[in-house]
């Protein structure tokens, strides 16, 4: 019996891919209720984080594609590679807005998601949950591979039943007589021939020669 190892259901990678997922849309809506979508230079605040409409518009964006993501092990644990690779480079970016980093090459972008010092710290914890999601290791199980059901060998009658092929039954010569191939049905009484007295078969009942048989 061969063993194989396969993953076993529902990965925890997957809940917590749709959980950020759900997250991610929470946020977003809660920031459009606070900034409107008409005016995209609105800038509010949801829990010290600074927003505006182009950023609820991302937030949502990445906790739909969470959910999407989530339906697989391997497309949850691609999902955190991106969120580790767009929000760290989101985060470099942030401290070089908010002027921790000298030199900001985007110099004249501006600064596009409204982002504060908070945001830089949220989205570098962002980062590292989703490296977390990309490495986390899957939960696997070990499946013993069925034995294959042998048919059993047919029987002789059974055999028989299915053979197309002619058989040829064994007979006593003394009732049927064989000619070439085909087997042919003996002869009435009344046309068998007499047989002389040394061709006479003795009953094993009585012992006696039936003398009708005996050809004088």
């Amino acid at each position: 019996m061969t063993h194989r190892i396969k993953v076993a259901g529902l990965q925890p990678v997957q809940v917590l891919a749709g959980l950020a997922g759900i997250a991610f849309i929470v946020f977003g809506v809660v920031g459009f209720t606070r900034t409107g979508v008409g005016d995209w230079a609105a800038q509010s605040f949801v829990l010290g984080f600074s927003v505006n409409p182009l950023h609820n518009l991302v937030m949502v964006a990445v906790g739909v594609l969470g959910l999407l993501t989530a339906l697989g092990s391997g497309t949850a644990r691609l999902y955190g590679w991106l969120l580790f690779a767009g929000f760290g480079a989101l985060f470099v970016w942030d401290l070089m807005i908010t002027g921790i980093l000298a030199r900001n090459p985007a110099q004249e972008y501006g600064n596009p998601l409204a982002v504060n010092a908070n945001d830089n710290w949220l989205h570098l914890g962002l980062a590292l949950f989703g490296l977390l999601l990309a490495v986390m290791p899957a939960r696997r199980k070990l499946v013993e591979d069925e034995v294959p059901v042998v048919p059993e060998p047919r029987s002789e009658a059974f055999r028989d039943e299915r053979d197309d092929t002619p058989r040829v039954e064994q007979v006593d010569p003394a009732v049927s007589t064989r000619s070439g191939n085909a087997i042919t049905e003996p002869l009435p009484t009344h046309h068998r021939e007499p047989v002389t007295q040394e061709q006479a078969v003795v009953d094993p009942k009585t012992e006696r020669v039936s003398k009708d048989k005996i050809k004088h």
